[in-house]
């Protein structure tokens, strides 16, 4: 699905929502609020494009000091077993393996700014070996599929929100967080090996994934046994030690290969500022969409109509009311995260809503706005099915996350 399909889609909604408002409810400030949306996101989409340069500025230095000193081969070498099987279009050893290692490393902590640097720096190098530069690759999309389902073994800001928003347990929506997260990540592994027709029952495959899950199970015993402060120690200790161990392995293994550290550093840094340029378009083009769409309220309707469908069949129907944390996450992280908020002051932070839209937010990824910011930063047009697979994904772990809400806090 091309990003020009979801883009005009959101638009045209919006239309039929406010031309039904105007003709028949006489609601003529809804103009206005199409029309204070359209400025509100472009600013938005421009200051998060300014203010993500500094960030990318400085990994995209640690990644080159990385990338000179060897590093970034090693890691390479480390993942290349596996991901020469699902990412059969990349040459063994190529330098965009490690640099998606740490990425879903950074990802699995819930290090959003570390992550989206490596993951830009990955994109452009899968964009160096593409054959048709406007169109996304197989390796392009499984690793935004992949990148997207969001698997988060930490959900550091999550917990944190939450004991800034007075729970008395902030860290209880961890372990469900963590179950919900890989349904996510393990259903977009799946539905994207169909798509591409890649084997998962290979040997090697089902090694790396049987171990990843026996380290998930390992941690979840671990983590379980802490209390909450134990739990926030160890999470941000956990975090911190990576991050820093990032940077100083990175410096100390290319000065002991006598690399130009400083000057490393700052050839990578330059790219930063490119990439941030060319995001900029992109992210407030689908900023500017989806605002449309949230201004005229058709996701108000669009939650209406899921509350009146699952009473028709009996369901209990709590879960409808976290929804729009849901239904928004794929659209805007900070929008989502504003809705898990709200939903917070509406029902209570450790209300079963409270709960739900904690794990909605940790067990889910911004689709949509990774797609806009990573496609356009290597000026991807056509993104075949790489939007399908990713809201397939998301759908898994909306699923998952629901059920495991009902399991753990019925």
């Amino acid at each position: 699905m091309a990003l020009n399909v979801i883009w005009i889609g959101f638009f045209l909604i919006a239309l039929v929502v406010a031309l039904i408002k105007l003709i028949f409810f006489q609601d003529y400030e809804i103009l206005n609020e199409i029309v204070k949306s359209l400025y509100s996101n472009a600013e938005t989409g421009f200051t998060l494009s300014i203010g993500l340069t500094a960030i990318l500025a400085f990994w995209l230095g640690i990644m080159k000091i990385g990338e000179n000193g060897g590093a970034i081969k090693f890691l390479s070498k480390l993942v290349s077993p596996l991901f020469t099987r699902l990412f059969p279009e990349i040459p063994k050893n190529h330098p965009a393996l490690g640099s998606m290692m740490m990425n879903f490393s950074a990802n699995m902590l819930g290090l959003d700014n570390a992550a989206t640097p490596m993951g830009l720096k990955a994109m452009g190098q899968l964009q160096e070996i593409n054959p048709k530069k406007e169109t996304a690759s197989n390796a392009q999309i499984m690793f935004l599929v992949l990148n997207t389902s969001g698997l988060t073994i930490i959900p550091v800001s999550i917990i944190a929100l939450r004991a800034s928003g007075g729970s008395e347990n902030p860290s209880m929506v961890f372990l469900p967080i963590l179950l919900a997260t890989f349904v996510s990540s393990l259903f977009g592994l799946i539905i994207t090996s169909i798509y591409q027709k890649i084997n998962l029952f290979q040997p090697v495959v089902l090694a790396y994934i049987g171990g990843l899950s026996a380290l998930i199970v390992a941690l979840f015993l671990y983590l379980g046994t802490l209390d909450k402060e134990g739990l926030e120690m160890a999470s941000n200790l956990i975090s911190s030690s990576i991050i820093l161990g990032i940077i100083f392995g990175f410096i100390i293994l290319a000065a002991i290969k006598k690399v130009n550290v400083y000057e490393s550093f700052i050839d990578g840094a330059k790219e930063g500022f490119g990439v941030a340029i060319k995001i900029i378009p992109y992210l407030i083009a689908m900023l500017c969409a989806i605002g449309v769409f949230r201004s005229v309220g058709a996701m108000d309707y669009l939650v209406d109509f899921f509350r009146w469908f699952f009473q028709l069949f009996g369901f209990d129907t709590r879960f409808v009311d976290g929804l729009p944390t849901a239904f928004m996450k794929p659209l805007s992280g900070s929008g989502a995260r504003g809705m898990m908020v709200e939903s917070w002051g509406t029902f209570g932070v450790d209300s079963f809503v409270g709960k739900l839209t904690s794990i909605f937010q940790g067990s889910t990824e911004t689709t949509f706005y990774v797609l806009a910011v990573y496609f356009g930063s290597v000026g991807i047009k056509n993104t075949r099915y790489a939007a399908t697979a990713g809201i397939l994904a998301d759908l898994a772990g909306v699923i998952a996350a629901i059920l495991i809400t009902y399991y753990f806090f019925g």
